[in-house]
């Protein structure tokens, strides 16, 4: 399968942490859990998840103090999942810069509905689509697939991170720093030759003639880029 986005769940109450894990799990996304504000923002800062759902109650800190250090520390959208219904603790957590809010109890479907607007918007403000098109190859960045004459290609988890992180910036050049901070994170950090290597291999997949690659170019000694068009936001 390929490489699912990643949520955060930040909550001290076991039951809710497994509803919502078992939600996400079935809409094909992956999940890091955390009980505590402290194990939250050593997740956070260990998985750069894409969603942190935090709940404001958590027993060693109050979660609106961890909203602005969320938004200082990192780049995730972040959803409010609390109890807490008055409008003035609403305001406070929005003003503090979360993202979206909402209140506990919850409908799954709703909630799998807010994460959705959520990815869409982070694509848009990467100045990226849902889905990009190279002659016969679709990339869905929603949907984490790619396909070739509809048929979908089976990519490792390693190469759809490659493949997305440049399909999110279709046509500009991202260096190999910049992808392997994204997909091997505090793993084999200057060990080129491991992207090269599954670029190779994504081209075997994707590439009409791989030897002459048309979809995802290199630009030697810098990175890579890929020529993509643009077909639907």
């Amino acid at each position: 399968m390929p490489l699912r986005h990643c949520l955060l769940i930040i909550d001290d109450e076991p039951q809710i942490r497994r509803l919502i894990q078992a939600a996400l799990t079935r809409a094909d996304y992956e999940t890091v859990e955390a009980a505590t504000a402290r194990e939250g923002m050593e997740a956070l800062r260990r998985v750069r998840p894409a969603i942190t759902l935090l709940d404001l109650g958590l027993p060693d800190r109050d979660g609106l103090e961890l909203v602005p250090l969320i938004k200082k520390e990192t780049d995730t959208t972040l959803i409010i999942l609390s109890a807490r219904d008055a409008t003035d603790e609403k305001v406070a957590a929005l003003d503090l810069g979360a993202d979206d809010y909402l209140t506990k109890p919850f409908d799954t479907d709703e909630l799998l509905a807010r994460v959705r607007v959520a990815l869409r918007n982070r694509l848009a403000r990467a100045g990226g689509a849902a889905q990009l098109q190279a002659g016969n190859i679709v990339i869905d960045l929603l949907a984490h697939i790619v396909t070739r004459d509809g048929q979908e290609i089976h990519l490792t988890p390693k190469e759809y991170g490659v493949l997305a992180q440049l399909a999110r910036f279709p046509g500009r050049v991202i260096t190999h720093k910049q992808i392997m901070d994204q997909v091997w994170p505090n793993e084999y950090a200057h060990h080129v030759e491991y992207l090269r290597v599954l670029v190779r291999t994504l081209r075997q997949k994707l590439e009409a003639d791989p030897q002459r690659p048309q979809i995802i170019c290199n630009e030697p000694g810098i990175g890579y880029r890929l020529k993509m068009t643009d077909i639907g936001a």
